[in-house]
Parts: C-alpha cells; sequence; structure tokens
C-alpha cells in the first residue's frame, strides 16, 4: 500500500477528479445506530462531503466535522448552509491532531481506514474524545469485502472485524452495545461488508 494515498495531497486530488465522490446521504450504520440518540456534541471523523454532519446537525447535534481535504470541506460547507450555525468544519489531520478529550457526546468514524498500527492508535485518541456517558460510534469495512470489492486504496490491512475493535477498548471504561458484522445491501444492489461497534463510556 503506498502511503501517498493516505495523504491530503492525494485527497485533495481525488475529489477535485469529481464533481461529487460520495452519494450525498448520510452512511445507514449512522443512521441506524444513531437515530434514537439524544441530541448533543458530535465529533463526524473524515466528514467528506458533510452527508453524515448535515444529518446530525439536522436533529439537533452540534457538529464539528473534520477532514483532511479542503475540498471535501468547501462542498460540505455548502451543501450544509442550511444548518451551518451547528456545525463547525475544520481541516485537520487526527493521524497527528488529537480531537479535546471528554468534549464530545458522539464520536463517529465511518470508513476511516488506516493501517493496522496507525490506526489503532488514532483510535485511541478518537476514543478519548468520548465525554462521560458518550457514544463511540466506529463503522469500517470487513477484511470479507475484499472477495467482493476492488479496493486500490484499502489493503486487507486497513479493515478490521468488529471484534477487533472491540477487543480494543477497556471494559472497565466501555460497555460495548454493538459489536456486528453487517452486510448491507445498497441502493444499488452491491452488498457492503460492515464491521460496526458501538460503546459507550461509563459515566
Amino acid at each position: 500500500m503506498d502511503e501517498v494515498l493516505l495523504e491530503q495531497d492525494a485527497w485533495e486530488d481525488r475529489y477535485r477528479a469529481q464533481t461529487s465522490l460520495w452519494s450525498g446521504r448520510p452512511n445507514a450504520q449512522l443512521v441506524a445506530e444513531a437515530a434514537d440518540l439524544p441530541p448533543g456534541r458530535a465529533l463526524d471523523v473524515g466528514c467528506g462531503e458533510g452527508a453524515d454532519a448535515i444529518w446530525l446537525a439536522e436533529r439537533g447535534w452540534q457538529v464539528t466535522a473534520v477532514d483532511i481535504a479542503t475540498v471535501a470541506l468547501e462542498r460540505a460547507a455548502a451543501h450544509g448552509a442550511h444548518v451551518a450555525d451547528r456545525i463547525t468544519w475544520t481541516h485537520a489531520d487526527l493521524r497527528v491532531t488529537s480531537p479535546d478529550a471528554g468534549a464530545y457526546d458522539l464520536v463517529t468514524a465511518q470508513y476511516m481506514h488506516l493501517p493496522g498500527d496507525m490506526r489503532r492508535e488514532m483510535y485511541v485518541r478518537l476514543a478519548a474524545a468520548v465525554a462521560p456517558g458518550g457514544t463511540l460510534l466506529i463503522v469500517g469495512h470487513h477484511p470479507i469485502h475484499l472477495r467482493s470489492h476492488d479496493h486500490p486504496r484499502v489493503s486487507a490491512d486497513m479493515m478490521f472485524t468488529s471484534a477487533e475493535i472491540a477487543g480494543e477498548l477497556d471494559p472497565a471504561v466501555w460497555q460495548v452495545i454493538v459489536a456486528e458484522d453487517r452486510t448491507l445491501s445498497t441502493v444499488d444492489g452491491d452488498d457492503r461488508h460492515d464491521a460496526v461497534v458501538v460503546a459507550r463510556r461509563a459515566g
């Protein structure tokens, strides 16, 4: 895996190559797991063109939406103009910049794929950003996803199972609510294999 594909310039180029990279719809696993949470402060990690952050803001959340690509953030801000007072669009690389500790009632990372050690280090920072009583939501592609999908930018070591993620959470601090590997049928009929973890931090 060429690590340049993890860097800002590569993401900027990828966004510039298309007028819209993502569907514009919030991620299905976020909708399934966060719809019934009481709104508070949310951190959307790798927000892309903003669909998840906008969905949360429309439901009353105050969202800090972070991405490494400025092109994505510009598009997201335009798409989310109607909830601009509820979203702070933030340019940052969370591999090196830690979010504020204990600051968020929900931290959501959807398909944030990094090589193993880098992913573990960043997820420790994300977990630390969850407030007491708050929720950590991690969603990513399960390794089985590679059997039926071509992902030139995501290698097997960047994918994970729900058991892997849940097993890295300290049971003295976290109550794991959901740890499931799911198959999701998308609107275009292309099945997606996801690992989903929802955990609540002790209050």
